[in-house]
């Protein structure tokens, strides 16, 4: 894992690839904005169908029927409650608001981590197969995740951030673009 990166400096090109139009960028400072004022924080129905555009790109459609059996104020409750549950211990804190967004329907770990992530930039990180396949170079494509899969992987993902100074939200979108630049 240590040589995923040759320097800092590869990093930022592959985040300034991976985020060309800085959407990950705005929607991070929207979402910071509102936990100024909004307090505590929950995602509205229309911020969380930002966070599934960005995520999910070109499949958004694909479980349009399914999310709609989200209610506003069911968004609004199970994100407020993910946001504000803590644990001493920081993996079964983790595993807690990953589950709790999974409540909504169309979000599984790997949406859950998206919406920890814009939310919280510097604590959370994506996890999908792109990235688990630079991180673990598994010899299969993998698209479900358990809780302790994904402390794992951030584990890992937090150490690259350290190890360059980088949040784990950018390394992450650095991983991410660097398997898109290899595999297509």
């Amino acid at each position: 894992m240590d040589n995923l990166f040759k320097d800092k400096k590869q990093i930022e090109e592959l985040i300034n690839q991976a985020d060309d139009k800085s959407e990950t960028k705005n929607l991070t400072q929207q979402f910071d904005k509102l936990k100024q004022t909004r307090i505590p924080f929950y995602l509205t129905a229309t911020e969380l169908e930002q966070i599934l555009a960005w995520k999910l790109r070109t499949q958004f459609g694909r479980q349009i029927k399914i999310r709609l059996n989200n209610t506003e104020e069911n968004i609004q409750l199970i994100t407020k409650t993910a946001f504000l549950l803590t644990h001493k211990n920081k993996d079964i804190e983790t595993a807690l608001k990953l589950k709790s967004l999974t409540l909504l329907y169309g979000v599984e770990i790997p949406v859950a981590s998206s919406i920890l992530t814009l939310c919280y930039p510097k604590n959370y990180s994506v996890i999908d197969f792109r990235n688990w396949r630079q991180i673990f170079k598994p010899s299969t494509k993998k698209t479900y995740y358990t809780t302790n899969e994904y402390n794992d992987y951030l584990k890992r993902i937090k150490y690259l951030a350290n190890k360059f100074n980088f949040t784990t939200q950018q390394i992450d979108m650095a991983i991410w673009q660097k398997d898109i630049n290899e595999n297509g």
